[in-house]
Order: C-alpha cells, then structure tokens, then sequence
C-alpha cells in the first residue's frame, strides 16, 4: 500500500434504519478495526427517518457524522444524500448490518490508485461467521435480474482472485466519487435492489472497470436487513424486483437488443407473476358469447405475489417518461457494446426461476425473440493438444488445459488430445480423444480453433488459403530451437531432415494463423522476425495495428491463483534418506537435453562437504507422455550421481511423474527450486514453466543466466541467477538460499507479490479476450485493401526513378548489366499481361 502521501481521502457511507443496534456496531468497527489512517477516513451515516431515536444515538459516537434524510429514501436515496455531503475522493459503501476487516479500505484503494482504469471496487462479502459467500461475483439475466453468483456456498478460497465483473454489491463497496457524481449516483427511482447492478452496468457501458478485490473483506449479516421494506409474503420485495429489473433494462440495453428483450421481458414478468402464485388463467371461466353463458361470473383469488409483478409493470409504465431521458443520457454516453459486456453477465440466459410453467415460457420466449443470438454470446471453441491429458500432465497439457478452463466461463468448449493416452481428471468442459481421422467433426463444430505443436498439420483443411475458420496458434514452445539441442546425438542427415520439416510445421500456422500467442516478450521479438520473413507483418496488418498485438501477445505460461495446501510430505519423511530438518533442493521437472543438471550434481557435491543435511530432489524422470522417450542426458545424470556418491544420500530420483494435482506436496516440501541450463540459443528464448511452480509455491529460486526468467529473478530479487556450468557459484547460490535465513525469508515476500502477474487469469487474458471478439488477421480478410491508398508516383517522379536505375545499373556492370535488367523486366511484363489475359478468356 502506498504511504500516508499517496492515499486518497475516502468517506464511508452507511445508512441507518430503525433500530440503530447493528448501525452503532458497524460505526465503531469502522473507527476501531479499520488499519487506514483515521485523519484520511471521513465516516458519514445517514438517518432515514428512523423515527426511533436513532439519529440521537448514533450522533453520540464520535467521529460520525450524521444526516437525517427526514423521510425515508430508500438505500439509493440514503447513499446518495450521503455521497452529497461526504468530502472524500473516494465514496465506500457499506450496510449498516456489516462489518469490514482492517484491511477492507486499504486492500480497495490500492486497486483504485494503482488502476486508473478501475472505477469502482467490489469487496468480497460473506457471512457473518466468514464461512459462507454472499457476494463474490454478479451475474444478469437477459431480463434486467442482477443475482449473486456462488451465494450460499462454502468460501473455499478458490474465489480470492481479482477480476473485473459487471457490478459490485451495494452493501460493500468503494467507486470514485467524481465518477459517481458524474453518473448522478444511484438511480433513486430503484429506491432498494438492482441500484448497484445499475450502477455498475452504467460504468461498464461509459468504459469504466468494475473490479472485484477479494482482499477488500467484509463480513454481512445474512438479510438481517430485510426489515427496511414491507415484507409481508415478500411481494413488496417481489414488486421492487420485477420493476427495477424492467427499469435497468430499458435504460441499458442498446437499441437493437432492446427490441428483442423488452417485449419478451414484459411477457415473461407476467409470467412469472402467474406461476409464482399459482394462478392459471386457462382454468378460468370467462364465459362464451355464443352461449349466452355471462362473461365475469367466476371469482379467482389473486395472491399478492402474483399482484406485485403485474403492479410492477404498471409502475414501470408510469416511470417511463422519466426512464427514456436517462436512457437517452446513458445511451449517448456509452462507449462499449453490449456484445463487450456479455462476459460480465456471466450467463445472461439463466432462467432463474425453478417454476415448470415459467420455465416453458422462458424457453419459448428466447425461441421466439431469438434472444440466443442476441444474449447467449457463447461461441464454440476447440482447443487441440497433441499431448497426453491425464492426472499426470506435462507443460503442453497443463497449457491447453488452462486454455479451456479460462474459456469455459463463457464459451462451448472442448478439448481434444490426438494423444492415446486420455484419462482426464473431472473438468468444466468436454475432454476428448480423437484420432487425426476423427479431428475434422470437431473443427467442423468450432468457431475458433487453438492448437499447439503439430496440430495443425493433422487438420488439412485449416490449412488452406479459403479456410475461414479462426485459427489461434500457441507459439510458446520454439520446437526448433529445441530440436537443435534434442537431436545432438541424432546423423547429420537425420537433424537437418527433422530441423527442415520441424521449421516448415511452424512456418506453416505462422502463415495461417489468425492470432498467436508466445510465452515472453523476448519470444514475441524472435516470432515477429518470423512472421516479417514470411510476409505476414503487411501494410494493412500494421496500418490497422502498429503495436501488432492484434496479432502476437503475449500469454506466459501460468499458475493457480489459488495458494497451494499441502496434505501430505512426500520427500521429507516420505523419501528414505531425507529427515524433516533437511534442506531441498527441488528440481521441478523432467530431465532433457538442454538442460544442465550436470553441473547442479558437481555444486550439490560441493555444498554436502560442508552442509550434511543438503538434499536435491528431481521430481519426474519419467515424461508421462510415452512418446517422448528418455533422452541421453538422463542417463548422464544418473551416472554423475553414482561416481560423486551423491545417488539416494543427497541426491533423489522420483521415477513417476508427479500427478499435477499433487505437485503442491513436492513443492511445499522444499525450500528451494532450481533449473540450470547451458548457454544457447534454446535458453535465450525458453520459458521455463517450472520456475512459475515455485513461485506458486514461494520457493527462492537459483537460476542459470540467460533466459526471461533469469532477467525476472535477478531484478525482482527472488534468489540467486548464476553463470551457465559454474558449480562453484552455483553451490554459493544454493548455500545462500538455503542457509541465509534472512535472505531467503526477503525473496519469499517478493515472490508473494510477484506471482499474482503470472495467475492463469492473467497469463491468459490476451486470448480470453480475442476470443470474446474473434476477428481473422487483417491481411487474411479478403479483399482488404487501404480505405485511403497513398497516392500514384507522378509521371516526372517515374522517369526521374528509372533514369536513377539505369545509372546504377551501368555503375555496377555496364551496358552488359543494364541489358541483362532489360531483358528481366520485359519478361516480367510480358508474364503479368499474359496471366491478366487468361483471366479475362477464363
């Protein structure tokens, strides 16, 4: 958090009702517990007409200022007198049946200071005993219903990572008061519910983030307040539900979604109305003219609840006029479509309701409106790996299988594996096996198409110029690059066969692909050389995109934004030879190639001299996709390890690849990670995804030099990058992290902080949000051409260019030269007037 000078003042808004017992305990817990400086915190607490006393009450705790409102506002009303008399440049809002932790106001204001984008925060609420969610996330039907995703659920931890959402929930939650003021507030005309899914869709629409924080904590007690309205058989709660829903819709929605939703919104309110109160109007008799029977005759009762959602209607109708001059004001002002903000919904098709002759009308009414096309947004996704998915992944599956989780929450998606091997553990999307012959029934399926490694070359049809279909291509892995270190062994014909055919798989999706994805900054400067030689970086491409980030971002590889538990010690106490006081060394990953655990077995050698209990760990020798055979530096590495005495005293082979979703265990078990490597050109672009594992788990790091990591670890301070085949710094390094408690406790803090950039969240955002607009790459569109193309060289400007080439031509080989230039361009022009010819004829 940034100091005293940094932070903005902020004023906290509660509203008081009758019966002040619960406002006076939030009052003190947010003078008492809050760890915000006091002389930055302004307390304001609005009366609404209490009638009890209240005001009196509270106006005895110092350090509160309060307004008496004189009638009751409502909680829009309330906040919005408050907001008027509150000094901050930061409003929070709190109900006055909460109570915030210490470092609700500080966790807020540093998203608000350190994203200027971000104009409100959502606190993560829960209940009173902080075991159950009340608010983590909101989601909105297509008919104007806010609701709370996950309430009522066990607060497991797996919802403590920042995201922006639509809205944050009224009861706690922070916005920057000049944008408040600038949106005039809540909507009064709400009075209570949907004025904070209002709010936050009005800030979304004008380009403003919404973002929830979850370490901005408060604690509710669970509708303790539900006595602010009439609540008799809740229809008055019902009446404000169903008319704020229509009201929030109408001011909203654009022009052409609204004329979908509007309609079938009224219809389904009715609707539910009816089946709400188990009315049922085909059982009623009304009477046939042509009988002479009396129209009117039959007396039907009409709960109250029925009643509160057709008065609803009724008020909405009469809010209209009103409505339609802030929808004009909402609408010129917007700056993002309704298609952007779909995600946020999170599914706008949810029914609601559990009511079997509601849920026939939704379903008619989305048919009939085709509000599918307009509201489900869900487009069908195919991600394609090549590698084995199971309980035991490797760094190619556990990417791809990421991929889908990020893209489930708002698409169709399936995950395929042309690997034999698939025993998948449960997932949120489809998981498939299929082989190269069965592949084209999926892509038929899919939208966007996302593969990686070989994958394209198993689908022809994706490769041709006419294909239309959206490809992503996952470039994180520069396969050449690691052939050239993998094959050392192999003939000198065998590598440059596998380099050439390697390099024509990658030139291929670099020349098909619609939009890519690298693991690093340094790997999107080595791809873009790539894409400019194969012609791809194209005036219109770069017109469109200077930065062409439209085209290659940057998509690291990530990490869980949950921490890790440990529930079992698999290496200390669970490996013979190694004892609970020990100190490991753990090495994440398997053992190929370009890595160098040679030199990391001679300085473990070194530190067991002087440092008995040292202890190095390899965690999988064993690649758990059979098709990746054991390379030669494996066997080395054993071998090394038996001449030093090193194997099963201080050095330890996992044989089995650790199952990913206990790799935790193994990691927590240790108390440093390492990765070594030789200096090549493989390490200058490598991203080395076991390293993001340790700072999941907050391990020091000992780095080899000369990768983005090392670069990473050296200016963040996480450990200690050495010299490539240095053993003796590299035992100083281990010995440093290892043995340097202060030093190792430092990097642990920075870590903490550093691993919240590298969550799949954030790695991925790059391809969730091309895949919320998926667009073919600008110079695959057909037929795209500059809208204001540079002008022709005058007929002075080509003379002057051609005499310029015949003056070089002769400087460079005289009359023999030019002839032979002559002679080239003739036949160049004879070709192209000749293929201009058969076009016509054809």
């Amino acid at each position: 958090m940034p100091d005293s000078a940094r932070r903005p003042a902020v004023s906290v808004i509660v509203v008081n009702y009758r019966g002040a017992e619960d406002t006076i305990a939030c009052l003190r817990a947010l003078r008492a517990d809050l760890a915000y400086p006091t002389e930055l915190l302004e307390i304001v607490c609005v009366d609404n007409d209490s009638g009890d006393g209240s005001a009196e009450r509270i106006r005895a705790e110092t350090g509160v200022e309060v307004i008496e409102a004189g009638a009751n506002l409502g909680f829009a009303g309330g906040c919005n007198l408050g907001a008027r008399h509150a000094s901050g440049t930061v409003l929070a809002f709190l109900n006055n049946d909460a109570r915030p932790h210490p470092a609700w106001v500080d966790a807020a204001v540093e998203v608000l200071v350190t994203q200027p984008a971000v104009g409100a925060v959502a606190s993560k609420v829960l209940d009173w005993d902080g075991e159950l969610i009340d608010f983590v996330d909101g989601g909105l039907t297509w008919f104007g219903m806010g609701y709370k995703r996950h309430a009522g659920q066990p607060d497991d931890g797996s919802h403590d990572v920042p995201r922006d959402v639509l809205f944050a929930t009224g009861s706690a939650m922070f916005v920057r008061a000049g944008v408040f003021a600038e949106l005039g507030g809540f909507d009064e005309r709400f009075f209570m519910f949907y004025e904070d899914v209002d709010l936050g869709w009005r800030l979304n629409l004008r380009g403003w983030r919404v973002r929830y924080e979850p370490a901005s904590l408060t604690y509710h007690r669970h509708h303790a307040s539900m006595s602010k309205v009439d609540t008799e058989d809740n229809a008055r709660e019902l009446f404000l539900l169903e008319r704020n829903a229509l009201a929030a819709l109408y001011k909203n929605l654009s022009d052409a979604t609204l004329a979908k939703a509007l309609p079938a919104a009224l219809a389904l309110a009715v609707r539910r109305a009816t089946a709400r109160g188990e009315v049922d109007p085909t059982q009623l008799e009304i009477g046939r003219p042509d009988t002479g029977t009396p129209a009117g005759k039959s007396t039907v009762e009409v709960p109250r609840t029925t009643l509160a959602g057709l008065l609803a209607i009724d008020q909405f109708v009469e809010f209209l006029p009103s409505l339609a001059r802030s929808r004009e004001t909402e609408q010129a002002a917007r700056v993002r479509s309704d298609t952007d903000l779909l995600p946020l919904m999170r599914n706008a098709m949810e029914p609601a309701y559990p009511l079997p002759r509601y849920l026939a009308a939704h379903d008619v009414l989305v048919e009939v409106f085709g509000l599918e096309e307009a509201f489900g947004g869900r487009r069908r996704i195919l991600v394609i790996t090549g590698d084995a998915l199971s309980e035991q992944m490797a760094g190619p599956a556990i990417r791809a299988w990421n991929m889908a989780d990020q893209l489930c929450a708002e698409h169709d998606v399936r995950l395929v594996t042309v690997n034999p091997r698939c025993a998948p553990p449960e997932a949120p999307f489809a998981v498939h096996h299929a082989r190269q012959r069965d592949l084209a029934p999926h892509v038929d399926w899919a939208d966007v198409v996302v593969l990686q490694g070989h994958a394209l070359e198993l689908v022809p049809a994706l490769k041709r110029a006419d294909s239309t279909k959206i490809v992503v291509c996952d470039m994180y892995d520069p396969m050449h690059l690691e052939l050239l270190e993998q094959g050392k062994d192999d003939t000198d014909e065998q590598r440059a066969l596998d380099l050439i055919g390697v390099t024509k798989v990658l030139n291929t999706q670099l020349e098909r692909g619609d939009f890519f994805l690298c693991a690093s900054e340094r790997q999107r400067h080595f791809w873009l050389g790539h894409l400019t030689a194969l012609g791809r970086l194209t005036p219109s491409l770069y017109d469109n995109d200077p930065t062409v980030r439209s085209l290659l971002a940057v998509a690291p590889f990530g990490l869980s934004g949950k921490p890790p538990q440990q529930t079992a010690s698999p290496i200390k106490g669970g490996l013979p030879g190694v004892r609970r006081e020990d100190k490991v060394v753990l090495w994440a990953g398997g053992v190929y190639s370009w890595f160098d655990p040679l030199t990391l077995l001679r300085a473990v050698d070194r530190v067991a001299t002087t440092h008995d209990d040292v202890r190095l760990v390899f965690l999988g020798m064993r690649h758990p996709n059979p098709e990746v055979p054991e390379m030669d530096i494996g066997a080395r590495t054993r071998q090394l390890a038996g001449r030093l005495g090193l194997t099963d005293r201080h050095v330890f082979f996992n044989e089995t690849w650790v199952p990913y979703a206990e790799r935790q265990n193994w990691l927590l078990d240790s108390d440093c990670g390492v990765t070594t490597h030789y200096e090549h050109v493989e390490t200058t672009f490598a991203f080395r995804t076991r390293v993001l594992d340790y700072l999941w788990a907050g391990l020091p790091i000992v780095t080899t030099d000369g990768d983005s990591f090392a670069d990473l670890v050296r200016t963040e301070r996480l450990g200690v990058v050495v010299p490539a085949e240095d053993p003796t710094a590299l035992a100083d390094a281990l010995e440093r992290v290892l043995y340097d408690e202060e030093f190792a406790r430092a990097a642990r803090e920075r870590i903490a902080v550093v691993r919240e950039r590298f969550t799949w969240e954030t790695a991925l955002a790059p391809l969730v949000s091309f895949c919320r607009n998926p667009v073919p790459a600008t110079d695959r569109l057909p037929g795209a051409q500059p809208l204001v193309p540079n002008r022709p060289l005058r007929m002075g400007e080509v003379l002057r260019r051609d005499l310029d080439l015949v003056k070089s031509y002769l400087d460079a080989g005289g009359p023999a030269e030019l002839t032979k230039r002559a002679a080239g361009r003739v036949r160049r022009v004879a070709t192209q007037r000749l293929g201009r010819k058969g076009q016509q004829d054809g």
